[in-house]
């Protein structure tokens, strides 16, 4: 998931470049959530991967 926020930012990028000014805040908007949402998920996997056997 972080790829393809990473994805998405270059594709930002490459758009402001150019001038695309509403790809820009788009492609600038996906690559937020997927980025915040990568997070959110990795946090999650730390603490549920964190359990010792009972």
């Amino acid at each position: 998931m972080l790829h393809w926020a990473l994805i998405f930012l270059v594709v930002a990028i490459v758009a402001a470049i150019f001038g695309f000014g509403g790809l820009v805040s788009a492609a600038a908007g996906i690559a937020k959530i997927l980025f915040f949402v990568f997070l959110v998920l990795f946090i999650v996997s730390l603490f549920t991967g964190r359990r010792g056997r009972a």
